[in-house]
């Protein structure tokens, strides 16, 4: 689990950024595994009610205006969330210029400029290769 302060935010914010990342699953129409792993790892950190993660699962189905999720987001979970979104979106090995274009737009609703996209990708590969190294040890 990655570790941040999500769980400290307001359950609204947390609302919001869970919204936000449903969206982001169905930008390029398809939904893997990898990234539902994702979803389902970040929407537990969340820790919202088992209404709520109902609701939000519906979101997967039927996602919401991304403005509308950026609109809710405060300044510390709108930053949450691009890092995970970057994570998701990269989650199946390929960002999809759809996904590059939602990145950079949640960047620049949160102050931060596609540089920063830029090195977020850079940090979720160097993340993947620590995973791969892990599992190539036990395999040795």
């Amino acid at each position: 689990m990655l570790p941040d302060t999500l769980h400290t935010l307001p359950q609204a914010e947390r609302f919001a950024y869970a919204k936000l990342l449903a969206h982001v699953t169905r930008i390029d129409d398809e939904l893997t595994i990898d990234e539902m792993a994702v979803f389902e790892q970040r929407l537990g950190t969340a820790l919202l009610s088992p209404s709520q993660r109902k609701e939000i699962r519906g979101f997967l189905k039927d996602p919401p205006a991304l403005d509308e999720c950026l609109s809710e987001l405060g300044p510390v979970s709108g930053r949450l969330a691009l890092r995970d979104a970057t994570l998701m979106t990269a989650a199946d090995g390929h960002v999809d210029p759809r996904e590059r274009v939602v990145l950079d737009h949640i960047a620049e609703s949160v102050g931060l400029s596609g540089d920063t996209v830029d090195a977020l990708l850079e940090w979720v590969l160097r993340g993947y290769d620590w995973m791969q190294d892990g599992l190539d040890l036990l395999n040795d």
